[in-house]
């Protein structure tokens, strides 16, 4: 009897796995989460540094010594100042700095009771806009300004915030900080200025293209004298205790 062949069974080909299928909107919400916490990451991790390390020139100093040639600008510490200018700074930008964490609300709610002729930008939020972002008006710089504003409150002290704000600060077109603003208008380094020559430098800080600290008229005169008074006021009711020794 003969024998039946054997019949060698080939193993089944396995399915090819199906590619997945392209989902936009995942992808979109996958890498927008990716973005957001690198920008989160990398606004710490600079922010947290500038506790230690003094910024660089900012891109408006940058900008400013392209159009000109060159800027008048050097760093020098909080303790080199005279403490009147850091209070009279104070006094003419945003009396209550001690007492909000980086924005004013009453100050707000007045610019918009007022219209957009007043400001409600808090120093800290100056600072802000001049380190890190750029000048002129936008929702988007105002957006990123809201966002890291409360990062810098939480991360750096008073002290620091106002330190940077007066060493970044135009006093004049093309002299930057509070070193080169002494020099330039009045001859003498920042630690020997007067209550007056402070107040007056405070004078210029919203306008310091069209103001001059040396040359005051009369309204801009009676505003330092104000503002001399306002450094005085802060003082002694202890408005200035987040930031002096």
């Amino acid at each position: 009897m003969a024998r039946a062949k054997k019949t060698s069974k080939k193993p089944a080909k396995k399915a090819e796995p199906k590619g997945r299928a392209f989902r936009p909107f995942r992808w979109i919400r996958r890498w927008s989460i990716r973005l957001v916490l690198i920008f989160v990451t990398a606004v710490l991790v600079t922010v947290s540094a500038h506790t230690v390390f003094n910024p660089s020139k900012t891109l408006y100093m940058w900008q400013e010594e392209r159009r000109l040639g060159s800027i008048d600008y050097v760093w020098v510490p909080l303790r080199e100042i005279a403490p009147v200018m850091a209070r009279s700074v104070v006094a003419a930008e945003d009396a209550n700095y001690c007492l909000h964490w980086g924005f004013d609300v009453e100050a707000i709610r007045a610019a918009l009771e007022e219209g957009e002729g007043r400001g409600a930008s808090t120093i800290s939020q100056q600072v802000v806009k001049n380190v890190y972002l750029w000048h002129g008006r936008s929702w988007a710089r105002k957006a990123l300004e809201a966002v890291i504003t409360p990062v810098v409150e939480a991360v750096w002290s008073k002290r620091r915030i106002i330190e940077v704000y007066l060493n970044i600060a135009e006093f004049d077109e093309g002299i930057f900080g509070v070193e080169a603003a002494a020099q330039h208008y009045f001859g003498v380094t920042p630690d020997k200025l007067s209550p007056i020559q402070a107040a007056r430098l405070a004078m210029v800080l919203p306008n310091p293209k069209d103001r001059s600290a040396s040359r005051p008229g009369k309204a801009l005169s009676r505003r330092a004298i104000a503002i001399m008074d306002g450094a005085e006021t802060i003082r002694r009711d202890g408005r200035a205790s987040c930031f002096e020794d």
